[in-house]
């Protein structure tokens, strides 16, 4: 596991500095993935305590600060590179902390009304999934909000197939360069992907109510989950 985890980081660090500029031209649904995950993000409160988890760069927390301006953000992530962009996202933003580290072990001392993540969870194998979603619900608010904007594995090999297909050609015609290209499939070796109906099943397990895929397009799914007030 420590092994994967220096490879992630190293990998992350290397591609920081194009990784934004990029991510349009890797994900298909680019414009509707964001839109829709950050929509969901329907909080009870305008200055809400958010965490995310494998932030890279800040691209989904970028999104909640403008539906939320005055919230409070927690960015964390393995890769400090990534994170070196975020702080210049944000350099004039005082609101937010800044934490390089692996998020499935990190003691949170707080309690958040939303948590979300964008293509990060798929490196977890499954046990790291269903603790990570037990972790994230300890650490949430009643009537708190997870939302985790990511990439499964099809339920059947064919279906799967018909994922990656779809996704290669996608990113084969998007401008990008071949060792853009060729990166961009080297990192999928990092991934342990797991089914929608799986994910979905341990985030009930956990407690969480209202949960769903609000959105899919192949294998990017928006998925929400809510800790209920008790």
């Amino acid at each position: 596991m420590e092994f994967n985890r220096l490879d992630i980081k190293e990998q992350f660090n290397e591609v920081a500095q194009k990784y934004d500029k990029q991510r349009a031209m890797l994900i298909p649904c680019f414009d509707d993935f964001y839109k829709i995950a950050t929509d969901l993000a329907s909080l009870e409160t305008d200055s809400p305590n958010v965490l995310d988890l494998g932030a890279g760069t800040g691209l989904f927390s970028s999104y909640i600060l403008t539906k939320y301006p005055k919230a409070t953000l927690t960015l964390i992530d393995l890769s400090e590179n990534m994170l070196d962009i975020a702080k210049t996202r944000f350099q004039n933003n005082p609101n937010i902390q800044y934490i390089a580290g692996d998020y499935t072990q990190f003691e949170y001392h707080e309690q958040f009304d939303l948590v979300i993540s964008s293509l990060s969870i798929h490196h977890l194998n499954d046990s790291e999934k269903k603790y990570l979603y037990q972790k994230v619900y300890s650490i949430m608010k009643s009537n708190g909000i997870f939302i985790n904007a990511d990439q499964i594995l099809g339920n059947t090999e064919f279906l799967d197939s018909l994922y990656k297909s779809d996704w290669r050609n996608y990113i084969e015609h998007s401008g990008l360069d071949q060792v853009e290209i060729s990166s961009a499939i080297e990192r999928t070796k990092l991934d342990k992907m797991t089914t929608l109906d799986q994910q979905l099943r341990w985030l009930n397990e956990t407690g969480f109510t209202d949960v769903d895929c609000i959105y899919k397009y192949y294998n990017f799914v928006v998925m929400f989950a809510r800790k209920r007030d008790n």
